[in-house]
Order: structure tokens, then C-alpha cells, then sequence
């Protein structure tokens, strides 16, 4: 029998299966010994123990199209990432940072603002100037009021999403008025897992629909961490790539280069001037990680 990976806590996995429900399910040890841990999202063959109680155990991982390591969740198909236009005001570093890892993972990304409700025109603009045109899908929201979150629904479906953002920006709202339409029954899930609610957040998969999930994420700040080389940064700037090709030096890093056609561009107003001194503290921080590492 084949499953989902919905939810892991204290090696416990919870399995759904099209058709069948929820299976409260251990890891075989064979695990442990090829050192492969079983993640949300995988999926999963399983051998049932007991029908009755919906418990067995997962005897194969099957083979996985990508793995993020924070969170710790495997196949996605893209990513939503969720800022508010205000209140709180968006934090943009951390937002290109999050935007470099998907990249970096080649996982496509849904940039959302949520919040228009509160929001004056001029702040949309702004964020619309600087992310309308770098690649990516934009959407503005008011999950409170329920506008345009139609659009969002219509990009969830047949994939399963990570849903990621920092705290007041609308996350739990938006995740709940998206699975408000739920049609699939999971199984008598809550009262096994109920009792790992205590327990520290891990990343849950939500069923939209037979096809359609949501992967909440326990949290943000935490989510960036570079496992590339600083020449390789430029790359996970999409709006840099077309450009580059006018840059004077084939190894521009778009930083101190002569005849750089991204300076240039820069200064023409045609990248975002807060985007690209992100991609300076950015490329800053893998220059001084070097120098940290050649020093030990």
C-alpha cells in the first residue's frame, strides 16, 4: 500500500492513503542503518499491522524529486511565501533570502502580500516595483477579507505548496480560509496526534484535495541557509541573468567589476535598488564564510 507522509512527530509517522485514511505508522530500522530518515511529503510504501486501528509500518521510502532540510520536507512542487505589505512592514532581506533557496533548489516560488486591506496605495507600488518583474508570480491578498485569495487557490491546485512567513503577517488565516473547502475525510487523525501537540512544531502537509497540499511550516527566520559557493549567488537572482550577458568580465560578480551591465542597469533604475543590496550582504556574508573557513 502506498501513501503520503503527513506528519512526523517523536517517530511516529502519519501516512494517508487515497481511499483508506490516515495510518499511524514506525519507520522500519533498515532506516536508521542506510541512514535515510523519512520526511513529510515522501512517499511511502507500507505494510498494514492493524486495519482496525489504522497502524502499520513503512517498509520503503520511494524515490524523492527534490529535499529541502529546513523545513525538512521532501517533493515539493513550489513554494508561497507570505509577507504582509504592512503590519508588520515587510522585511525584504529575509524575503530574497528565502527567494535564494528556493532557487538555489530550483523549487518555483508564489510571492504573496497580504494585508491590502490595510495598506496604502503608494506601499503596494513600491513592493509591486520591486517583485513584479523579477520572475516570479506576485499576488496581493486580504485574506481577511477574502480578496483575490481565488488566485491562490487556482496556483495550489494539483501541487503541493510549502507555505512559508514570519509571524503577524496572516499565515494561519490564509492556510485556514484555503483548506475551508476541504472535500477528502483524512481518518480519525486528531486523537493520534493530538498527543504530540505538546511537542515542538515540525512541518505538517494539509490535504487541500486528493491532489492538492499545503505544507505549514513551524518557521522562517531560520529557513536560509547557503550551501553554495559566493560566484554562485548571481545565478539565484533571476532578474541579473539576461542582463549579465552584457557585463565586460565573463565572472562578473556584479559588485566592484568594471564595464558591469547589472551596475548599469542599476542605475538606470531597472533593478531594484533594495534587491541588489540584498544580493551585496548577501554575497558579503558567503565572502566572509569563506575567509572563516580558509582561516580554520
Amino acid at each position: 500500500m502506498i501513501g503520503m507522509i503527513i506528519k512526523g512527530i517523536a517517530g511516529f509517522y502519519y501516512v494517508h492513503v487515497v481511499e483508506s485514511g490516515v495510518y499511524e505508522c514506525k519507520a522500519k530500522g533498515i532506516f536508521r542503518k542506510d541512514n535515510q530518515k523519512p520526511l513529510v511529503g515522501d512517499a511511502v510504501r507500507i505494510e498494514v499491522l492493524d486495519p482496525v486501528d489504522m497502524e502499520g509500518n513503512i517498509i520503503e521510502l520511494l524515490p524523492r524529486k527534490n529535499t529541502l532540510i529546513r523545513p525538512a520536507v521532501a517533493n515539493v512542487d513550489q513554494a508561497l511565501v507570505l509577507f504582509a505589505v504592512c503590519n508588520p512592514n515587510p522585511h525584504l532581506n529575509l524575503l530574497d533570502r528565502f527567494l535564494v533557496m528556493m532557487e538555489s533548489q530550483d523549487i518555483p516560488v508564489v510571492i504573496c502580500f497580504n494585508k491590502t486591506d490595510l495598506a496604502q496605495e503608494e506601499e503596494m507600488k513600491i513592493l509591486q516595483n520591486s517583485y513584479g518583474n523579477i520572475g516570479y508570480p506576485l499576488v496581493f491578498v486580504s485574506a481577511k477579507r477574502k480578496d483575490n485569495t481565488e488566485v491562490i487557490q487556482r496556483m495550489l491546485r494539483g501541487k503541493t505548496t510549502v507555505v512559508a512567513g514570519p509571524s503577524g503577517v496572516g499565515k494561519s488565516t490564509l492556510i485556514n480560509l484555503l483548506q475551508s473547502q476541504v472535500q477528502m475525510k483524512v481518518g480519525s487523525l486528531s486523537e493520534k496526534i493530538a498527543r504530540g501537540k505538546h511537542t515542538t512544531r515540525h512541518a505538517e502537509l494539509i490535504t487541500i484535495n486528493e491532489t492538492s497540499f499545503i505544507v505549514d511550516t513551524p518557521g522562517f527566520s531560520s529557513l536560509y541557509r547557503a550551501t553554495f559557493e559566493k560566484e554562485m549567488l548571481k545565478e539565484y537572482f533571476p532578474e541579473f541573468r539576461d542582463i549579465a550577458v552584457g557585463c565586460r568580465y565573463l565572472g562578473c560578480v556584479h559588485i566592484h567589476e568594471p564595464g558591469c551591465a547589472v551596475k548599469a542597469a542599476l542605475k538606470a533604475g531597472k533593478i531594484s535598488q533594495s534587491r541588489y543590496e540584498n544580493y551585496c550582504l548577501l554575497f558579503q556574508e558567503l565572502q566572509d564564510q569563506d575567509k572563516r573557513r580558509y582561516k580554520n
